[in-house]
């Protein structure tokens, strides 16, 4: 579970899963991005807390089946104990409760297995930048407050302004359904994962269209004009 000291300016992580095979993985995905360093490794919730009391890691890659509990009680478990460290969800569970979850405590991000070495890759490099923002800025005003927000709590596509009536924290919401979704969704099947209305979800799904985040296919065959169904762009 230890590890070794890490040179200033380097990140530390804590990779989190129960399966020894796919944390060797992660550990070595990590590990091919500067500035990241894992600085151990925890199979259950009980070790994660004890390898971040001992490790102070910066990040920790978090699985959220583990084997003594379900991985998203462990954060506030570490936010009582005192710890800051961010999380960033790495896991094979695409229900719609997790994802809302993940986003209420506050994770900066939720990655589904499998994926590819360049997806984590991006997500750790966006990370990075965005933790660099938060270290390095300087609050002189409201516009810096509200630079320092967007770029710390919502992903690359919606860190920009969001058209008037759109909130960042619906827009990371849909977002992280689309993304978890096995397919396409409609805007109806949108709405009811995300429990907002079916018009709010056809307006998020829109912009993230008209953005280039989202891709739009048409479903023939039912009665009326062809149902528009909507698929994250990876």
């Amino acid at each position: 579970m230890t590890g070794t000291s890490s040179p200033p300016g380097t990140i530390d992580v804590l990779v989190v899963d129960d399966d020894f095979m796919v944390a060797r993985v992660h550990r070595t995905f990590v590990e091919r991005v500067e500035p990241f360093h894992v600085v151990g490794v925890a199979s259950t919730g009980e070790q994660a807390v004890a390898a971040v009391d001992e490790l102070r890691p910066d990040l920790v890659l978090l699985d959220l089946y583990l084997p003594d509990g379900f991985g998203l009680d462990v954060i506030p478990r570490l936010r009582t104990a005192g710890h800051d460290c961010d999380v960033m969800v790495i896991s094979a569970a695409r229900e719609a409760d997790s994802v809302r979850g993940a986003v209420r405590h506050g994770v900066v991000d939720y990655l589904l297995k499998p994926f590819e070495f360049e997806e984590l890759r991006s997500r750790l490099q966006r990370y990075a930048a965005q933790r660099g923002r938060l270290l390095t800025t300087v609050v002189r005003g409201q516009a810096d407050v509200d630079r320092v927000l967007a770029g710390a709590t919502a992903p690359a596509s919606t860190a920009g302004a969001l058209p008037k009536g759109m909130s960042v924290e619906t827009a990371e919401l849909i977002e992280a359904t689309l993304r978890a979704a096995d397919g396409t969704l409609s805007a109806t099947e949108c709405a009811t994962l995300t429990g907002i209305s079916r018009v709010s979800a056809r307006r998020y799904l829109e912009y993230f269209h008209s953005t280039g985040s989202a891709d739009v296919s048409l479903r023939y065959g039912v009665a009326g004009r062809p149902e528009r169904r909507y698929s994250w762009r990876m």
